[in-house]
C-alpha cells in the first residue's frame, strides 16, 4: 500500500469492522484529555507509577519490544490498535507480548500520506503506533495534537516526536545466549531512559528483560546486568 492507496484502505477497513464502529463512539463519547488507559505493569513501573494518557504522544527509541509493551495493556483490554510505517513489525512477537491480533489494523507503507492516514485511525482507533519517515515538524505534530486530544486516542511513535508526553529511549543492552559462534539470542537485558514532560529533562533509568528468556518483559535489579562481548550489543529489537 503506497500513498493515497493506503489511507483508502485505511478507511475501508475501519468502515467495514462491524464491531469498530460501537468502540469508537464510546471512545468519543468519554474521551477526554486525561484519560487513563490500562497499563501493564512494567510501563506503568517505568512512568512512575502514571498510567498512560489518552490524547497523548509517548516516543520509543531503540526498541520495537517497548512499543509493543506500551500496546499491550490496552490491547488486552479490548482497545482497537493500528500500527503505521513498521513493515517488519512482528506479529507473532506482539501476540507474546499481549497485543490482541484480533482489534489490530497494519498498514506497513503508507507512503508519503502518512500523517494522514495516522490520523484516519485516530479517528477510530485507541492506540497507533507509527513510524515517521523523516523528522516530524513542530507543525506536523500540532495538527495531530488536537485531534488526539478531541478522540482521547493514545500515539505511540516509533523515534523521535515533538512535545512527548514521554521519551523512552534505550541507552544500552546486552542480548544473552550465543556462545563461540553458535547459539540462539535468547534474551535481552536493556536499560532504559526514560524523560517526562512533568519530571523535566532529567531522565531516569530502569533495567529490564526485553524480553527476558521465558519470553516476558519484567524489571532485573544492576547486579544481575552481565557483562558480554561487544559483538553481542545490539541497539534495536
Amino acid at each position: 500500500m503506497t500513498g493515497i492507496t493506503a489511507l483508502d484502505e485505511a478507511r475501508a477497513f475501519l468502515s467495514k469492522t462491524r464491531g469498530t464502529k460501537a468502540r469508537v463512539q464510546q471512545a468519543l463519547d468519554t474521551a477526554t484529555v486525561d484519560r487513563g488507559l490500562p497499563t501493564s505493569p512494567v510501563v506503568s513501573e517505568l512512568l512512575a507509577g502514571a498510567p498512560l494518557r489518552g490524547g497523548a504522544v509517548y516516543s520509543v527509541q531503540g526498541s520495537t519490544a517497548l512499543v509493543m509493551a506500551l500496546m499491550a495493556g490496552p490491547s488486552a483490554e479490548g482497545a482497537w490498535c493500528g500500527v503505521v510505517g513498521l513493515p517488519s513489525f512482528g506479529a507473532e512477537a506482539a501476540r507474546a507480548l499481549g497485543v490482541d491480533l484480533e482489534r489490530l489494523v497494519l498498514v506497513p507503507d503508507p507512503g508519503t500520506d502518512w500523517l494522514s492516514v495516522v490520523a484516519a485511525l485516530v479517528d477510530a482507533l485507541t492506540v497507533v503506533v507509527v513510524r515517521p519517515p523523516g523528522e516530524v515538524t513542530p507543525g506536523e505534530a500540532s495538527r495531530l495534537a488536537a485531534r488526539l486530544r478531541t478522540r482521547g486516542a493514545l500515539l505511540i511513535a516509533s523515534g523521535s516526536w515533538p512535545g512527548s508526553e514521554a521519551r523512552l529511549e534505550i541507552e544500552s543492552n546486552t542480548w544473552t545466549g550465543l556462545g563461540e559462534g553458535e547459539g540462539l539470542l535468547a534474551a535481552r537485558q536493556a536499560t532504559v531512559a526514560v524523560t517526562t514532560r512533568r519530571a523535566g529533562t532529567t531522565p531516569t533509568r530502569h533495567h529490564l528483560w526485553l524480553p527476558a528468556p521465558d519470553g516476558t518483559l519484567r524489571t532485573i535489579t544492576p547486579p544481575a546486568l552481565t557483562t558480554a562481548p561487544s559483538w553481542q550489543e545490539e541497539a534495536v529489537g
